[in-house]
């Protein structure tokens, strides 16, 4: 046995290295089995020890089944939480052939336990509905985190998981919130379309309790919105060809805007388009978060002309229909920013940050721009940062700030702060805004065919 053979230190000093050097050491660890999990596990709850940690949990991952319940009976009594932290990697990626292996788990007492057995369990189609009897108890765990994965385990299992979602709805609840995250569930895996009548009429219910008492605030902004200078919403949804509007909070339409945005990266081929985000007059405004279906699909793979042509093209349209329109971008994975600018039906300004930087701005400038610098402009001397390395944060920073303010260099501008002097800088929303009316979701011509995207969003 390797207790026998290896004391704690000879084993330190077998895995205290680089990871190409102890690779021998690991290999012929994971060989021994069953008998290494104890002293390796030791190891790897040891703060102290020049092990680094990703090498005693490697050998406990490639170990796998065998390290399952002495990682979950150490996460019980870790010490500090970087301990836990270190067991919850291992158990999350463990090398486990058959999912069953977790089944104990999902029923441990400690948190962290549950929520890495639930990490490893998402499984498609039949796979997974084999194990919803298992996880579905766990919609109405105690620890909000166990939930929230409970909810991912279930969405992936996808449709086949409906039918038993349905069941949990409609019966009497067996813990204060399983039926809430079966509801939560039922939407990430079909939208609106999956929930009853009964659910949307609670719903509604909700938005209409939301409305009465939100007090505005700040959006996440990322992607692109219109702003026109009226309170009627029936002209603003006429003129988007939007239909079906469903009354929201500001909260529920700003999550929306923000997931389809982003639904690329998993959703389905018509999720960026189905709908947009009507807001209420925000001090005058109405703010459109997304694009018409028709615009979406144009602006796919659009170059920079077709782009700047379309957008152009909408916002004159929309300033001869209500006297004034704007176009802003944001983009919060890079510095991307833009604005259009409509007045009396013509565009008077079209900037964006990319093409800019590329090929220069044709300008003109518009007068919300003044005092401010423009994206692609560096208002810096070649010189200013020579002798100071950019990854030295602070002695860049003080540096900046320092020949910023003796030159009297001029902040950078960005969309937000074109809309701030325009008309609405929907991340400035708070409660010094004024609000009338209520916002809406509204479905797009491919939202009226193939329906809301999946997925749940805030009341």
């Amino acid at each position: 046995m390797i207790e026998e053979r290896l004391t704690e230190e000879r084993l330190t000093e077998a895995l205290t290295g680089t990871w190409d050097a102890t690779r021998s050491a690991r290999d012929a660890l994971v060989d021994e089995g069953t008998a290494a999990v104890g002293p390796v596990l030791d190891v790897l709850c040891d703060e102290r020890s020049p092990v680094d940690w990703t090498v005693s949990a490697d050998v406990l991952r490639r170990l796998g089944e065998p390290a399952l319940l002495p990682l979950a009976e150490a996460a019980g009594s870790a010490d500090s939480p970087e301990v836990a932290r270190r067991i919850q990697w291992v158990l999350e990626r463990a090398d486990v052939a058959d999912r069953a292996a977790y089944e104990p788990l999902l029923e441990h007492p400690h948190p962290l336990v549950r929520r890495s057995a639930l990490f490893a369990y998402p499984m498609r189609g039949e796979d997974g509905a084999a194990f919803l009897d298992r996880l579905l108890p766990l919609l109405g765990d105690p620890d909000p985190d166990v939930r929230r994965r409970a909810v991912a385990a279930v969405k992936v299992v996808g449709t086949g998981a409906v039918g038993a979602l349905q069941r949990v709805r409609r019966r009497p609840a067996t813990g204060p919130r399983i039926r809430a995250a079966a509801l939560e569930a039922l939407a990430e895996i079909g939208g609106p379309a999956l929930l009853s009548d009964r659910d949307r009429a609670a719903w509604r219910r909700l938005t209409r309790i939301g409305q009465r008492t939100e007090v505005p605030e700040g959006l996440h902004l990322c992607g692109s919105w219109y702003a026109v200078p009226s309170a009627d919403q029936e002209a603003v949804l006429a003129a988007f060809d939007l239909g079906h509007p469903e009354p929201v909070t500001l909260r529920t339409g700003a999550a929306a805007w923000n997931h389809d945005h982003h639904a690329w990266d998993a959703g389905g081929p018509h999720d960026g388009c189905a709908r947009v985000f009507v807001s209420p007059a925000l001090d005058g405004w109405t703010l459109v978060f997304g694009d018409t279906a028709e615009d979406t699909h144009r602006l796919d793979d659009a170059d920079d002309e077709t782009r700047a042509s379309i957008v152009r093209g909408r916002c004159a349209e929309l300033g001869r229909r209500f006297g004034a329109a704007q176009w802003y971008g944001m983009s919060c994975g890079d510095g991307w920013t833009a604005w259009c600018v409509a007045e009396d039906g013509e565009v008077v300004r079209y900037y964006d940050s990319e093409v800019a930087e590329e090929d220069g701005d044709e300008g003109p400038a518009h007068p919300a721009e003044s005092g401010y610098l423009l994206p692609h402009q560096d208002g810096f001397p070649d010189d200013a940062f020579d002798d100071v390395s950019p990854s030295g944060s602070e002695t860049f920073a003080e540096r900046y700030h320092r020949v910023k303010e003796e030159l009297r260099i001029p902040d950078t501008c960005y969309a937000n702060d074109i809309a701030a002097r325009l008309s609405v800088d929907p991340g400035a929303l708070g409660p010094h805004t004024s609000v009338a009316g209520t916002g809406v979701v509204a479905l797009t011509a491919c939202g009226r065919e193939h329906g809301h995207p999946a997925g749940a969003l805030p009341a």
